[in-house]
This record gives C-alpha cells, structure tokens and sequence, in this order.
C-alpha cells in the first residue's frame, strides 16, 4: 500500500492521527496490520482468478457477460466485499 492510502484508512476509521516532523504519524504496528491485511485480501483476489483460469468455460469477453468471463472474477472479488 502506498502512504497515502494507509493514512485515508487510518483517517476513515477515525483513528486519531499526530503530526511529527511535519507529517502524519502512523504507528508501525498499524501500518504493518493494514499491510498484512491488504496483501491477504489480494491473495484471496488472485485465488479467484486462478481457480477461473483452468475452468474449461473462461474468456475475457462475452456477451452478456458470464460467470467464467473476467466481468464474473471482477463480480466475485466484489462480492468478497458484501460478505
């Protein structure tokens, strides 16, 4: 994750943020949790595409869209988000 995305996480979740040297101070321990926790969501979003990468029913495009398509990976993974 980038800077600036970690402090609009910390921002959102109303934790209080100080300022040193300048700059936003975000404990490290936080930052290492919000890392961690990035890097599993985006493994859990590979797992996706690479379980529909060997399905015998995959494209890139169709129309309408499908479930074996990349518009049906996208769908999942924001499904993900709903749970």
């Amino acid at each position: 994750m980038i800077e600036q995305e970690i402090l609009d996480i910390v921002k959102k979740a109303g934790y209080p943020l100080t300022v040193y040297e300048g700059k936003p101070y975000v404990p490290p321990m936080l930052e290492i949790l919000l890392e961690t926790a990035a890097a599993a969501e985006r493994e859990a979003c590979i797992e996706i595409a690479e379980k529909q990468r060997y399905a015998m029913h995959i494209s890139l495009t169709s129309h309408p869209p499908q479930n074996g398509t990349a518009v049906g990976i996208a769908n999942q993974i924001r499904a993900r988000g709903q749970a």
